[in-house]
């Protein structure tokens, strides 16, 4: 029992991360039906830029760990966000008239080139967090250990999560992002800045990814810089399992992913892990092609 839930809180932990990096792939393609494939490789950008303003400006050491890994992710999410809106203006905007192939193509390019400058840049060898930073302490809950660490990155997943929703369903600006994701020519003529609607769509994916970069970077305390490869495409398989283009689908699928991954890497092999995850994904794909709680189609009479 005790292995159970010890997996389970570490699927839950690794869960949210997956998910923080799919609700990047599922925003855009909500709004422009687009599969940005250079998300996994913004993730691992915010991973290394963590790092380096992590060592450069001693955050921890003058802020204290708390307040220090807080100030670290907003800085980093924003940074990163920038880089998101430039990828944007770059290599999608100048191809939003041209056949759906050109942006796919253009979306791999740039995935090359970000992974490619990360390894000039850092060098191929993986790179090293400072460990250490919050507590290493273990809570012992009704006879169970869970790291700290473990359900620091789970609350912060799952308030980034809640305030992505509530900012979607309750503001202006995200009544703006879902009428663009239902008819960009409607909302158009509604008077809404479509433009400006992608341009944050393209500031607040990249950002989560960001965060959840840093994140990877605390938990597992090592980087490199091929993991975007391999993060996006959990993530991208959890935007599907929960349903591409619904960001509650997308927090559901990452979670679910996670717990999955988890579980059978106890229980069965740590080597069968990915497989038992896709199996998993093609099985719901079979039942349920839209996803667990489905692709979010505008119904057009």
């Amino acid at each position: 029992m005790e292995l159970f839930f010890t997996q389970l809180t570490n699927g839950l932990a690794v869960g949210g991360i997956y998910a923080l990096i799919a609700l990047g792939y599922t925003m855009v393609y909500g709004v422009l039906k687009l599969i940005n494939f250079a998300h996994g490789d913004l993730f691992t950008i915010g991973a290394y830029l963590g790092l380096t303003m992590l060592t450069a400006f001693s955050l921890t050491d003058k802020l204290g760990p708390v307040a220090g890994v807080l100030v670290l992710s907003v800085m980093v999410m924003l940074l990163v966000g920038i880089i998101g809106i430039l990828l944007d203006r770059a290599a999608y905007k100048p191809l939003r008239t041209s056949p759906r192939l050109s942006a796919v193509v253009s979306a791999l390019g740039a995935s090359i080139v970000f992974s490619n400058t990360v390894m000039l840049v850092y060098g191929p060898s993986p790179r090293v967090y400072p460990q250490g930073i919050l507590s290493s302490h273990v809570l012992n809950i009704f006879g169970i250990h869970i790291p700290v660490m473990r359900v620091v990155i789970l609350v912060s997943c799952i308030v980034l999560m809640v305030a992505l929703y509530t900012f979607i369903q309750k503001t202006k600006i995200g009544t703006a992002i879902r009428a663009a994701a239902i008819d960009q020519d409607a909302a158009r003529l509604m008077g809404i800045n479509v433009d400006r609607v992608i341009m944050l769509v393209f500031f607040i994916g990249p950002a989560l990814g960001g965060a959840a970069g840093v994140m990877v970077g605390l938990y597992y305390g090592q980087i490199k810089f091929t993991m975007g490869w391999i993060y996006g495409l959990k993530a991208f398989t959890a935007a599907i399992l929960g349903g591409i283009g619904n960001i509650p689908g997308a927090m559901v699928g990452g979670l679910l992913l996670g717990v999955i991954e988890a579980l059978g890497a106890a229980y069965i092999s740590m080597a069968w892990k990915d497989a038992i995850a896709f199996f998993v994904l093609i099985l719901i794909l079979i039942v349920r092609p839209t996803g667990l709680l489905g692709e979010r189609v505008a119904e057009k009479i």
